[in-house]
C-alpha cells in the first residue's frame, strides 16, 4: 500500500468515526381532575438559556411560551419547551437511534425548518389529536435522535418518537432520553433521572407547586466534575396559564410568569440568567472554556491537528529518503502514527463535548474509537520528557537538517500547551 492510500484510509476512519452526542434531559406530567402540571429539566451546557412570548398570527392563531438555549441564526432559539394559552405544552429530549431500521412512510412533507415547524405546531393545535395530526404529514423521522412529548390541558399525552407516535392518558408520567416503545424498563430505570422520577411518584401524587419543584429538584442532574448537569428547570401549569422558572441546580427562589399577562405585553424574550441571583455554580460554568465556547481554543486544536497530519506526512517520507541511517531516526518513524492519533483527537475534543465534562478518561458508549483516544493525554504525558531531551541533543550534537529539528520543536511546543489544557479540562483526574 502506497503512502497516498494510507493517508487516505487514515483520513476517512477519522470521517466515519466521529460521533456526536446530544444533550439529556428530564420530563414529567401530573394530572389530577382537571389540573395538570408539566416539568421539563433541560441538561445542558450552554450559557444562553431564554424564555420567550410569541402571539398568534392568522395562519398560527394560539399564543405561545417557549424556553430553550440554542440559537439557529434566523430562526431565533430553538425551542426546548413551551406552552400555548390553550394548555397544549411539550418537551424535547435527546434519545439514542431506534436500533432496528423501520420503513419510512412514503408521500409524508419534507422538515426544512425544524424550528419553525416546532413552533408552529404549539402555535395551531389545542390538543393531542391535533398534533398527531399535524405530525402525520410529516416525515418526522426527521428528529431520529429526539423523543418529544405534548400534553394538553385534559392530561392526555402523545410521545413522538423517530417511527412510531402513541398517546397515552395515565395520570403520571415520566421520560427521559429513550423512546418508551423500543426500551424495556429494565433498561429505561438504569437511568437515574428517570428512575428517581419514578421512585418519587410511586406513593404520592399531587400538583402543588411545592410537589413539582421537589420532584424536579429529585430529578435534576448535577455532575461531579464541574458541577454542571440542569440548566434549567420550568414547570408549566396547563390550566392556570402559569409558568414557574428555576435555574442552574437551585429550587429554594424560583420566577413566576402568567402566559395571558405576558402575551399582552407583546412579543419579546428575556435571558433567563438575569432573573436571578447570581450563582456561584452557573458562573463556574460560565467560565469553564473549551473549544466549544471559545474560537481562540478551537482554532489552536485545528490548528495543531493540521500540524500533525502534515509533520506525519513530513518525518516518513524524511525517515525513507535521508533518516534511516540517522541518529534518532526512529523518532521520525514513531511521529507518523502518532501525528494521525492526534489529529484524531484534535477533531475529536472539537466535536465531543462530552469529553469536558463527563469523568476521565471518557467512554463512549457509541465509538470505541472516542474511548481509545481518550488516554492520548496520558501518552503525551509518558512522551513529553523524553522527546524534549532528544530535541535538545538534536541541537546541541546538530543532528537531522535544520526544517526537521524546528518542526519537531515546533510539535513539542504544542504538546506541551496541550498538556497544560488537559489538565485544565480534568483530563488526568481519574481517580475523580
Amino acid at each position: 500500500m502506497t503512502l497516498k492510500n494510507i493517508t487516505s484510509t487514515l483520513l476517512t476512519v477519522l470521517i466515519l468515526t466521529s460521533w456526536h452526542s446530544g444533550y439529556a434531559c428530564s420530563m414529567y406530567k401530573i394530572t389530577i381532575n382537571d389540573k395538570t402540571m408539566v416539568g421539563c429539566n433541560e441538561d445542558a451546557w450552554r450559557l444562553t438559556s431564554r424564555i420567550w412570548f410569541e402571539n398568534g398570527t392568522n395562519t398560527n392563531p394560539y399564543g405561545a411560551a417557549f424556553t430553550g438555549s440554542r440559537f439557529d441564526g434566523a430562526n431565533g432559539y430553538a425551542p426546548q419547551s413551551g406552552m400555548n394559552e390553550f394548555g397544549l405544552s411539550f418537551s424535547r429530549l435527546a434519545s439514542h437511534k431506534p436500533e432496528n431500521h423501520i420503513t419510512i412512510p412514503q408521500n409524508k412533507k419534507n422538515i426544512s425548518n425544524p424550528t419553525l415547524y416546532l413552533k408552529q405546531i404549539i402555535h395551531s393545535c389545542k390538543t393531542v389529536e391535533e398534533v398527531k395530526d399535524f405530525i402525520s404529514q410529516y416525515d418526522y423521522s426527521y428528529f431520529i435522535e429526539d423523543v418529544f412529548i405534548y400534553i394538553d390541558r385534559s392530561g392526555k399525552y402523545l410521545v413522538v418518537e423517530p417511527y412510531h407516535m402513541s398517546i397515552g392518558q395515565e395520570s403520571k408520567y415520566v421520560l427521559s432520553n429513550f423512546c418508551p416503545s423500543a426500551t424495556p424498563e429494565k433498561d429505561a430505570m438504569k437511568l437515574d433521572r428517570y428512575r428517581k422520577g419514578i421512585g418519587f411518584l410511586k406513593n404520592k401524587l399531587d400538583t402543588t407547586l411545592s410537589f413539582c419543584t421537589a420532584l424536579s429538584d429529585t430529578m435534576h442532574v448535577c455532575r461531579e466534575k464541574i458541577g454542571d448537569g440542569t440548566l434549567l428547570t420550568s414547570i408549566w401549569d396547563l390550566k392556570n396559564g402559569h409558568i414557574h422558572l428555576c435555574f442552574y441546580h437551585q429550587y429554594k427562589n424560583s420566577v413566576q410568569f402568567s402566559l395571558k399577562d405576558e402575551l399582552a405585553k407583546g412579543d419579546h424574550m428575556i435571558e433567563i440568567p438575569a432573573l436571578f441571583e447570581p450563582n456561584s455554580e452557573f458562573e463556574q460554568l460560565r467560565h469553564y472554556k473549551i473549544p466549544q465556547n471559545n474560537m481562540l481554543i478551537m482554532g489552536f486544536l485545528m490548528a495543531s491537528g493540521i500540524l500533525f497530519f502534515l509533520s506525519s506526512l513530513f518525518f516518513i517520507i524524511n525517515y525513507f529518503r535521508t533518516g534511516q541511517n540517522t541518529k534518532y531516526a526512529y523518532i521520525q518513524l514513531a511521529l507518523f502514527p502518532l501525528g494521525f492519533i492526534l489529529l484524531f483527537y484534535m477533531f475529536t475534543l472539537c466535536r465531543t463535548t462530552y469529553i469536558f465534562y463527563f469523568p476521565s478518561p471518557y467512554r463512549d458508549t457509541q465509538n470505541i474509537f472516542v474511548s481509545m483516544v481518550s488516554y492520548v493525554p496520558f501518552l503525551i504525558l509518558l512522551l513529553i520528557i523524553p522527546f524534549l531531551l532528544i530535541n535538545r541533543k538534536l541541537w546541541k550534537e546538530k543532528l537531522w537538517g535544520s526544517f526537521s529539528k524546528w518542526l519537531f520543536t515546533l510539535n513539542n511546543a504544542v504538546y506541551s500547551v496541550l498538556l497544560v489544557l488537559f489538565v485544565y479540562w480534568g483530563l488526568f483526574n481519574v481517580f475523580g
